[in-house]
């Protein structure tokens, strides 16, 4: 790994209705990777996004960040449930702490456009 990169823990806000907590990876106060969960009801963590600065891939920075957080929520959140919707490159390291694969999920996207109102369109007259 990079030998200057710092981790900072960023924590909640206290608010219970969002409740995210991230982390942050950078070099000489410049970011280059964060990582964030979500607190969610029912004893559920959800894992989000990820992302590491093109420059500094491939040098451990995503996965010191994965295990940043895997401590913190081996520590904090004892008996919750952790989930992730995975990219296929993050796949093998949440199979590797033992996660289990569930159905695959396709991306779908649309535009939002000046659509016509909901409903059938007809003139009235007085």
């Amino acid at each position: 790994m990079h030998k200057n990169i710092q981790i900072l823990h960023i924590p909640s806000s206290g608010t219970t209705q969002y409740v995210k907590h991230s982390w942050v990876a950078h070099v000489n106060n410049k970011c280059v990777g964060h990582i964030h969960l979500q607190r969610e009801a029912n004893k559920k963590i959800k894992f989000l996004d990820a992302w590491v600065h093109e420059d500094y891939r491939r040098q451990g920075i995503f996965r010191a960040l994965w295990n940043t957080r895997w401590e913190f929520v081996n520590k904090e959140f004892k008996g919750f449930k952790a989930y992730a919707w995975a990219k296929p490159m993050s796949l093998p390291l949440l199979l590797e702490k033992g996660f289990s694969e569930g159905d695959n999920c396709i991306y779908v996207e649309k535009q939002i456009k000046d659509n016509p109102p909901y409903g059938p369109q007809c003139f009235v007259s007085c």
